[in-house]
C-alpha cells in the first residue's frame, strides 16, 4: 500500500472544503482545524456538514483524517483560569473529532512561564486525566513533540514518555513526530547517527506501534536552535537528505505524513508535495 501522505487544509467555506482541496493536490491524508484556532468559542456542527464531510472522505479515501488542536489550549500552564479552559475545549475539540468521524487529535502539550514552581509536566498530566474522566472518544488524542523553546515541555521522546505513561486511561493513543521540532530540540536527523539516536529513544521509552503521524516539514534554525521556524521541503537546514533518511527509516516507513510548510501561494504546496513524492518514489 502506497505511503498516506498530504497537507495541513483549509476548512475556510466549509469543513467538507478541506477534503475538495485535499484531493485537489492527490493527498491520501490531512490535516485540519476543526474550527478557528485562534478563538475560544467555537460553533456547533450541522449534521448536513458532518453527513457531507464524511461521504467526501469515503468518495475521495482520505485516512487518516486529524484535527489539529486549537493554538489556545495550554494544559501545562500554572494559570488556574487557562488550565479550565484548556480541558474544557479539549473535551470539545475531542467531541468535534467523533462527530465528523476524523481519526486522531493532535495536541501541542503546552508550555510554562518563567519562574513556575510547579511542574509544568504534572500538570499536564494531571490536565490530561481530567480530560480521560470526562468520557471516552473513539478519536485518539496524539502528544506532539515540541522545538525546546523556552518553556516547552516534551521536546525530547524521554519527556514524551513521561508524559504517556502519566495519563490513564485510553485517551492517548500514541505520538506525532515534527521533524523540525525535533531537529530544533537537537536530534540532528541529517545524519545516520540523529536518526538512530531518536530511533533507539521511541524503541526503548514509547514503542514504534506509538508513532501514528510525522509531521514532515524542513527547519529554518540550525540542530539544537529550539526555534520552532518551518520551512519548505528541502529549502532548510535538515534538506531533503536528511528529511528522506528520516521518513525511509525502515521502522517509520508507512507511518502517514502531513506537511505543515509555509504557505504564501498556491503553489507551495504542490511544489512540496512533489519534493516529497520524489523522494519516496511516488508517481508525480
Amino acid at each position: 500500500m502506497a505511503r498516506r501522505l498530504g497537507v495541513h487544509t483549509s476548512i475556510a467555506g466549509g469543513l467538507h472544503l478541506s477534503l475538495e482541496r485535499a484531493n485537489a493536490l492527490r493527498c491520501s491524508t490531512m490535516q485540519i482545524f476543526s474550527h478557528s484556532p485562534r478563538v475560544w468559542a467555537i460553533k456547533k456542527i450541522s449534521q448536513q456538514d458532518v453527513l457531507l464531510f464524511k461521504s467526501l472522505r469515503i468518495k475521495f479515501d482520505i485516512s487518516p483524517v486529524y484535527v489539529h488542536t486549537s493554538y489556545l489550549i495550554n494544559i501545562a500552564s500554572g494559570n488556574e483560569l487557562l488550565k479550565r479552559k484548556s480541558i474544557d475545549l479539549l473535551a470539545k475539540e475531542m467531541d468535534r473529532a467523533d462527530e465528523i468521524g476524523a481519526d486522531y487529535v493532535v495536541l501541542h502539550t503546552g508550555s510554562a512561564s518563567s519562574g513556575e514552581q510547579r511542574s509544568p509536566m504534572k500538570r499536564a498530566i494531571s490536565a490530561l486525566n481530567e480530560v480521560a474522566e470526562i468520557k471516552n472518544w473513539k478519536a485518539g488524542l496524539l502528544l506532539e513533540n515540541t522545538a525546546g523553546e523556552r518553556g516547552d515541555i516534551s521536546s525530547t521522546i524521554p519527556e514524551m514518555a513521561k508524559i504517556l505513561g502519566g495519563v490513564k486511561n485510553s485517551l492517548v493513543s500514541g505520538i506525532c513526530l515534527d521533524t523540525c521540532h525535533a531537529f530544533a530540540a537537537g536530534y540532528d536527523i541529517r545524519k545516520g547517527s540523529g536518526v538512530r539516536r531518536i530511533a533507539d529513544e521511541i524503541e526503548q521509552y514509547i514503542g514504534f506501534e506509538k508513532v501514528r503521524l510525522i509531521h514532515l516539514n524542513d527547519s529554518k534554525g540550525m540542530s539544537g536552535s529550539r526555534v520552532d521556524r518551518h520551512e519548505h521541503i528541502g529549502s532548510g537546514q535538515i534538506g531533503e537528505k536528511g528529511l528522506g533518511r528520516f521518513i525511509s527509516y525502515r521502522r517509520l516507513h508507512d507511518v502517514p505524513l502531513i506537511l505543515e510548510t509555509p504557505k504564501k501561494n498556491e503553489s507551495d504546496d504542490p511544489a512540496n508535495l512533489a519534493k516529497v513524492r520524489r523522494m519516496l518514489g511516488m508517481k508525480q
